[in-house]
């Protein structure tokens, strides 16, 4: 898949950030750490992947900023909304217009006796029920994604492609300034694959909202304008581009890339050298001690 150039259109999304974010969740033996001071901050209307292994705390990122629970030390801010201090009223207002969230897979957001059309009045149903200004009616936003001739279709009767396709077109039938996607492409062959991100990057030019994407998957995340990596729970590498970068963090830590750690692997003392606009990490003939 080839990277595709953003297209100029109206911003109605908003910006997040992060600001040192800790997330624990509790264990029987012992606190599990999902992430540990995660920094992160995109720009109202950007297109953003997350990638990184199973486990990582991809997901747990996109949960706190859908609003599922809050995080356990630091800030999530959506637009000018502390989540961590918006009570549960303004939340689920937010939830059901301002934020909304496509789950793995995409089936929990869809009625699977439902026809395409009416999951999508589903969806703008309860968002109108809380006050939002709804302006595409279900046929306009099928239209818009090519999915027209699926309108009169159930659920069941779709393949799986098509049942992501529809979920993507659901998630943003509320016209939301925020859309979070996990997984939308898990266990999809290349070709559904492909029609997938095709339809998400269109929901982004066409709509202009900020777009989150999480995702195990690297030829995924290419297409979109930036990719953050997620590593051990920390922020670890930055794609602009097609071109990689690490990331200094808040505190001054940074993750080394793979390659990297193939030179200095676990508990190695490193040299750094500073030059002429730049600074050299070297190895060292001494063994670093843990304590």
């Amino acid at each position: 898949m080839s990277a595709v150039a953003p297209v100029q259109t109206e911003v109605r999304g908003v910006s997040v950030h992060l600001i040192g974010v800790v997330h624990l969740y509790p264990s029987p033996d012992g606190d599990i750490v999902a992430l540990r001071g995660v920094d992160l901050d995109v720009e109202a209307g950007q297109a953003l992947a997350l990638i990184g292994p199973s486990g990582a705390g991809k997901s747990t990122v996109l949960s706190l900023l859908a609003g599922e629970f809050p995080a356990s030390a630091g800030v999530v801010r959506v637009g000018g909304h502390d989540l961590g201090r918006v009570g549960a009223e303004a939340l689920a207002r937010m939830r059901t217009g301002e934020i909304s969230l496509v789950v793995q897979g995409g089936v929990a957001n869809l009625l699977p006796y439902a026809t395409a059309t009416e999951n999508v009045w589903f969806a703008q149903h309860g968002a109108r029920r809380r006050g939002a200004r709804i302006s595409r009616s279900p046929q306009d936003l099928l239209g818009l994604f090519g999915m027209e001739r699926f309108g009169p279709m159930t659920v069941e009767h779709l393949s799986a492609g098509e049942r992501r396709k529809l979920a993507l077109v659901t998630g943003v039938a509320v016209e939301p300034r925020l859309l979070l996607v996990d997984e939308p492409t898990s266990q999809l062959g290349s070709r559904d694959r492909d029609e997938v991100v095709d339809t998400l990057v269109r929901i982004h030019d066409e709509l202009g909202m900020t777009l989150v994407v999480v995702s195990h998957d690297a030829a995924v995340a290419a297409r979109f304008e930036r990719s953050i990596t997620i590593q051990d729970g920390r922020v670890g590498s930055e794609g602009r581009h097609g071109t990689n970068y690490a990331v200094v963090g808040r505190d001054g830590t940074v993750q080394l890339p793979q390659m990297a750690l193939e030179l200095f692997p676990p508990d190695s003392l490193v040299r750094v050298v500073r030059g002429e606009g730049r600074v050299e990490l070297l190895p060292s003939d001494i063994k670093g001690t843990t304590t």
